[in-house]
């Protein structure tokens, strides 16, 4: 793919990277499946985790996705064909 990728690419394509991104480690999938594709600028992807904190017995898995933000980044690398760096708002 372009270096020219937009969010509404990954958007389309969101679903396929977080099936794969299951398949390679679902702990992972785990902390990242509820993030909300907020804007893709510069090679800077920002995701919104801002939901599971609302509810009563809410999640964080900010930790978690941390560390294994690098996962995410190779499968959009992979899928996509551009690095990424990941943003959490």
């Amino acid at each position: 793919m372009s270096a020219e990728l937009t969010l509404i690419d990954l958007r389309a394509r969101w679903n396929e990277v977080l099936d794969q991104l299951e398949r390679d480690n679902r702990v992972a999938w785990m902390a990242f499946f509820d993030g909300r594709l907020i804007s893709f600028d510069n090679g800077r992807l920002t995701l919104d985790f801002s939901d599971p904190a609302k509810l009563a017995m809410g999640h964080d898995y900010r930790e978690a996705r941390i560390r294994m933000a690098p996962q995410l980044q190779g499968i959009i690398r992979d899928l996509f064909g551009v690095s990424v760096v990941i943003i959490e708002k």
